[in-house]
């Protein structure tokens, strides 16, 4: 007699499993524990094996019976239904590995052990964060270039023109390790090259005026917010290096003896260590930093916790406290600002700044052959950088002219 919805419900549990059947080698089996499963019976040459469908009531009735005769059907054949399902088991994982999710995650996870900032890695989240789930979710290798565009073209339509090309450079990267990883034989971000909003350059903000650089100077001198800020404010300056740089700064990475602070390649944005030469007014300024390393590896540590960087807002808010507006001034600009002067003083070779600003040479045997070149030049320019610095901080007028002057002399 076949079962029903009221039999299957009114089951109760005994001490030992028990079936209740249905028909075709279908039966619903009873644990002690009131768990119910469905499960099928049936002989594939010559031996007893047992399917599993699910447990009620999850897998009702009637769809415990659709897949029995499903079951059937491949016993006609003269196939075993079991082993059919295992390999639709297999080709269901080898599917979702194959996704364009599974791949980009273990994209990401590759490049986090290869060394890649914190920064960088959250960046990238959250830039593939932006693929629709429909693409997520679909195998790499099925993806079209159409069927991306459409995902980059909604970004568009918000303006997200940077964020956009971003995205696409991402996808590339992840379908290049999918064709290394045997799931997808070309990149179809190629085919997009043309088809995407080019953004507008936008510049930095930043003081590239000689005339307006002693202001600066001196709105940091008498800035009135936490000191660990302000010792920041005096630093970057003099040594000009990106923000996220500047925050993270620890004090292992300063050799005071040599007069050289060395950035790791995990902290630089070309994956490349980076050194910069102290000068005597930048060692001044560390020295003034109240805590050391027992205190916090880091030199300006977070207010909140020593364990962790200052926020990579605060420079940039306490230039906002200082009036220095958002289109006027940033953190990132003091590198710009001592890009321009540098080079407008003539006195430098151009390929020693880039190197200083940790620019990276295309060429590789060029710019192995420029590390070594341009270090006693940036050693002499630091120094005179900071000395020039001085002038304007203390009230004195900076004049193009005065640029060549104040170099020999102090070289």
């Amino acid at each position: 007699m076949a079962l029903s919805a009221v039999a299957i419900k009114a089951a109760k549990s005994r001490d030992k499993p028990y079936k209740l059947a249905d028909r075709d080698g279908l039966y619903l089996e009873v644990s002690p524990t009131g768990a119910r499963s469905w499960r099928m019976n049936y002989r594939y040459l010559g031996k007893q094996k047992t399917l599993t469908f699910g447990r009620w009531p999850a897998v009702g009735l009637a769809d415990a019976r659709k897949k029995c005769d499903a079951a059937r059907e491949v016993l006609a054949r003269g196939d075993d239904p079991g082993e059919q399902a295992k390999l639709e088991r297999i080709a269901a994982s080898v599917a979702s590995a194959s996704s364009f999710e599974a791949v980009a995650e273990e994209y990401l996870a590759k490049i986090e052990k290869e060394g890649r900032s914190s920064v960088t890695m959250k960046k990238k989240r959250w830039l593939i964060g932006f693929i629709d789930k429909s693409i997520g979710k679909r195998p790499i290798s099925a993806i079209s270039a159409p069927e991306l565009l459409l995902t980059l073209r909604k970004m568009e339509k918000k303006g997200k023109y940077e964020t956009a090309r971003r995205l696409r450079s991402t996808c590339s990267q992840i379908f290049r390790y999918a064709i290394a990883t045997g799931r997808a034989e070309r990149d179809v971000t190629v085919d997009l090259r043309g088809a995407l909003i080019v953004p507008k350059a936008v510049h930095r903000p930043a003081i590239t005026d000689a005339s307006k650089v002693g202001g600066l100077l001196r709105s940091i001198e008498s800035f009135d917010g936490h000191p660990t800020t302000q010792i920041a404010l005096k630093l970057v300056p003099h040594v000009f290096v990106r923000p996220g740089e500047l925050r993270h700064a620890e004090w292992t990475e300063f050799d005071l003896d040599a007069n050289v602070w060395t950035i790791p390649a995990e902290k630089t944005k070309m994956r490349r260590p980076h050194a910069i030469p102290l000068s005597r007014q930048t060692l001044e300024i560390i020295a003034s930093i109240e805590h050391d390393a027992d205190y916090s590896r880091f030199l300006f540590p977070s207010l909140r916790s020593v364990q962790r960087p200052m926020s990579e807002n605060t420079i940039n808010a306490a230039l906002r406290r200082m009036g220095y507006a958002q289109d006027e001034m940033t953190g990132h600009g003091f590198r710009a600002m001592a890009a321009t002067l540098l080079n407008e003083m003539g006195l430098w070779n151009p390929d020693a700044i880039e190197r200083q600003l940790a620019h990276q040479d295309s060429n590789a045997v060029r710019r192995a052959y420029a590390r070594g070149e341009f270090w006693e030049e940036r050693v002499r320019m630091m120094q005179h950088w900071s000395d020039y610095l001085d002038e304007p901080r203390a009230g004195a007028k900076v004049l193009k002219g005065d640029f060549g002057q104040r170099a020999t002399h102090s070289s």
